[in-house]
């Protein structure tokens, strides 16, 4: 695979690029994936995100060394797959635009801040230290939602 297909990739289609924010955009497009296939009752999501997390696993150690660092901000399919963790296997019933909204949120925090053990991930070079801490912050938030759901609806 060439160079230019390995960015295209894991800058999902130069998202990655934008100006001052690049891991905000990337969740963005995820959060837009997921509003688009919510309804599609897991028979679109659940493919893409396995897709979207192959991909990632497979090009992001590499093209960070295209870029020449460890963890590029222009890589964002690991914020785009980290925020379709969050929503992972919610019932689509119970998810509302509050949900929505909530769960975007708390996951760019957990993403910024980085709980154990996502600090310990992001030191770690390659794919699994550039897509294990967003999978950490998915799946704190994905639990955050799960108890917010169990008691509200």
């Amino acid at each position: 695979m060439s160079a230019q297909i390995k960015k295209i990739i894991t800058t999902f289609f130069y998202i990655g690029y934008l100006p001052l924010i690049p891991g905000t955009f990337g969740s963005l497009a995820g959060l837009f994936i997921y509003i688009i296939l919510l309804k599609s009752r897991y028979h679109l999501l659940i493919p893409l995100h396995s897709l979207i997390m192959f991909l990632g696993f497979l090009l992001v150690g590499k093209t960070a060394k295209l870029f020449g660092r460890k963890d590029p901000p222009q890589i964002v399919i690991d914020e785009i797959n980290g925020l379709l963790v969050c929503f992972f296997a919610l019932p689509p019933v119970n998810v509302d635009m509050f949900v929505i909204i909530t769960g975007f949120i708390v996951f760019r925090i957990l993403d910024s801040i980085k709980p154990y053990p996502a600090n310990v991930l992001q030191h770690r070079w390659g794919s699994l230290g550039i897509m294990g801490d967003d999978i950490i912050a998915g799946i704190y938030t994905n639990l955050v939602l799960r108890v917010y759901l169990s008691i509200v609806k």
